[in-house]
This record gives C-alpha cells, sequence and structure tokens, in this order.
C-alpha cells in the first residue's frame, strides 16, 4: 500500500470542494500543521473543539478533516490561558494537521447541502440562490475496444461524468481509427511503417473546464498508445448553477407541522424550532441550507419554497419570514454533523483507490453546545 501524506488528502478534497466556491470572508483550507506530513489515522468532525483534540490525541490521529474552520476568528494572542489557545498549542505539539472545507463544501455538488437534502429523501434536487456558473467542457478520445472500460473508470474515478442527480455519465461510439507508426515509435498495436487500420471507441465525457488538467492526466495514464489523441471542447450550451443551498421535491407532501416532525426524526434532534402562520399547509417544495441560513429565506421564497429549513434563525429574521408568508424550520446548525459519515465514506472510498495505507476515524464527540429542557407544566 502506498504512503499518504497530507497534501495528498488536501489535494482531492480541494478537487472535490474546489477552494474558488467558499464565501468571502470564510476561512476555510489549511488550518494547522504540516503539508509534508505523512498521514497513518484522519479524524473527521463536524468542528474542533478542546474535546475533539483530546480525542485525536488519544487516538493518535495524524490529520483532522473538519467542516467548521478552527480559526474562524483569529487569535489576538497565544495565552495559554485562553482555552481555544491551549487547543492551538496542543495540536501543534501533537504535530497534528488540521484542514476545513465548509462554504465550498456547502456548495459543491455532492457536499453539505445535497447530503442533507438526500436525508430528506428529496427528489428533482437542484441548487438555489445560484451565485454563479461553473463553465463546463468535454473530453474526447479513441480508444481500442480492450481499454474502452479501463480508460473510462479513470475518467469517472477523477470526477468526469456528473450531470445534476448522475454520475458516471458518458457515450461511446464506435468507428476504425488510421496511422502508420514511424521508425521511432513504439506502437501499442500495429507495426511500424506500416499503415494500420483499427476498430477504436470514441469515448466522450464532461467535467467543468477547472478540471481540465486533471482529466487529462487521467487519460493519458490509462489510456495505452503512446501518443493518445484527444480534443478538449469548451461547451456553450452547459453551465453547472452554483448555489449554497438545495431545494427539491418532498417524497410524501404532508403539512408543515407534520413535516417539522419528520425534520426532527431524520436529523435525531431532541427538539427544534418552528416559524409559520400556516402549519396546516401541505409541504411540496423544499429548501434547505445547513448551518446558518437565515439570509437567504428571500431566494426560497423567489424558488417557490412551501417551507425552508435551515438553522440559527435570528429573532427579528423570524419576523421577517412571518411576514413574507415563509414556513420555515430551524432544526440548529448540528444536523452539519452527517458530515462525520459523509466525508469519512468518501475518504474511505479515495484510500481505496489510491491503495493508501490510511484509517479513518469518525469522531464520537457531540459538539453541539445546546440542550432542550421542555417545560414540565
Amino acid at each position: 500500500m502506498a504512503m499518504m501524506i497530507a497534501a495528498d488528502l488536501i489535494s482531492a478534497i480541494e478537487k472535490y470542494a474546489p477552494l474558488a466556491l467558499k464565501e468571502e470572508h470564510d476561512p476555510t483550507g489549511f488550518q494547522i500543521g504540516r503539508r509534508d506530513k505523512v498521514v497513518k489515522r484522519v479524524l473527521v468532525t463536524l468542528d474542533v473543539r478542546p474535546e475533539v483534540v483530546q480525542e485525536a490525541i488519544d487516538q493518535n490521529i495524524d490529520f483532522i478533516f473538519a467542516h467548521h474552520p478552527v480559526m474562524f476568528r483569529p487569535a489576538r494572542n497565544l495565552d495559554l490561558a485562553i482555552p481555544q489557545n491551549q487547543m492551538y498549542a496542543d495540536l501543534i505539539r501533537h504535530d497534528i494537521t488540521v484542514y476545513a472545507a465548509h462554504t465550498n463544501l456547502d456548495k459543491t455538488q455532492g457536499g453539505m447541502n445535497d447530503w442533507l437534502a438526500k436525508a430528506l429523501q428529496l427528489t428533482d434536487v437542484e441548487p438555489f440562490n445560484v451565485t454563479s456558473y461553473v463553465p463546463m467542457a468535454k473530453l474526447v478520445t479513441f480508444v481500442p475496444v480492450s481499454h474502452e472500460k479501463t480508460v473510462r473508470e479513470a475518467l469517472n474515478r477523477a470526477g468526469a461524468g456528473c450531470i445534476g442527480d448522475y454520475t458516471d455519465c458518458s457515450f461511446s461510439s464506435t468507428g476504425t481509427g488510421r496511422f502508420t507508426p514511424d521508425a521511432l515509435a513504439t506502437p501499442f498495436i500495429g507495426q511500424k511503417n506500416q499503415a494500420e487500420a483499427v476498430t477504436e471507441v470514441k469515448l466522450e465525457v464532461t467535467f467543468p473546464q477547472s478540471q481540465a488538467p486533471q482529466m487529462i492526466a487521467a487519460m493519458l495514464a490509462a489510456h495505452p498508445y503512446q501518443e493518445p489523441v484527444y480534443d478538449l471542447i469548451s461547451l456553450a450550451n452547459q453551465q453547472q448553477p452554483i448555489g449554497i443551498g438545495r431545494i427539491g421535491q418532498a417524497a410524501t407532501p404532508m403539512t408543515v407541522r407534520d413535516y417539522a416532525q419528520f425534520v426532527c426524526e431524520t436529523f435525531d434532534v431532541a427538539g427544534l424550532r418552528l416559524i409559520s402562520n400556516t402549519p396546516d399547509k401541505v409541504v411540496k417544495r423544499v429548501a434547505i441550507v445547513g448551518g446558518d441560513g437565515g439570509k437567504f429565506y428571500p431566494a426560497a421564497i423567489q424558488a417557490h419554497a412551501d417551507v425552508y429549513i435551515t438553522g440559527d434563525v435570528y429573532y427579528h429574521t423570524g419576523h421577517d419570514m412571518l411576514a413574507d408568508g415563509l414556513s420555515v424550520i430551524d432544526p440548529g446548525h448540528h444536523i452539519e454533523s452527517i458530515v462525520k459519515t459523509e466525508m469519512s465514506r468518501i475518504f474511505e472510498q479515495w484510500a481505496q483507490e489510491n491503495d493508501w495505507q490510511v484509517e479513518i476515524i469518525k469522531s464520537w464527540q457531540k459538539t453541539d453546545p445546546f440542550t432542550f429542557i421542555f417545560n414540565a407544566k
């Protein structure tokens, strides 16, 4: 098995959730430690808190992946009497590297808000509050029939072929390739100085233009030909919408009140807050933004959501939501702990694909600071 260093994992994370997607002023990305550190044990957490750091120390963790940046607020000094500073010192003393993917993971396809939408069993899911579009490209290459599957799967592993709710999308057609190897060639098929006509598969895949270098590299690494032929085409008719939230259709129509109970059960929260003038209205279209998404509620209205799910709704914003006729379910910020299961799964997949010798561990610490106390009267 191959040794993995922190930079290898960081590179894979930033391909999956590009830093270009992050919100302005979001201190996401590399936080603490060394990029060249050999990583054998990774801890996945929602938050980096003192109890999580102690968990990492106890388990000999080399690398912590978190959704929330540990250095969200800059340190004003390094007084170790301050718990946050002591936590930084513990991380450095134990040589633990820390990386966070925050709003870029919220926005990216297959990221936080897609996981939350999937947990709610939403269908026809698409981004809302779209702020930008990612230009797309198509890679076309020509492969001998014997290697079409190998090259196609290599491109899919690199991330090609994601279209909406579908992955591993490609198109193949068969034709005839013609070539004559010269005296210096080392042909995979044919003889030097002899014209050849070979049955080949034309393989086509799409991906964001920014990923073109790694797609070409993946194709070349898997292709058997000495000089693979390929076309890289910019697509004017395809652009991937980028938005921090997701909106889709409820799997089963139910009232706002019942949907709030469904959300409570889905995310296993002890309680939640409901903002609604119409609790008996039937919910068909649902918008969701994990974390603090109150400011995005006008976009949920514009997207014709029957209910909007988000956390940390402010008192006066709740008044505005009521005045604008939107039903809002606030299950809190901690539903984003779904990151522990989902990123652990993704890391395990990457480890298998790259033959990395690394153990992925989900943090068992619950970092939700809130406890619900119900009025017994």
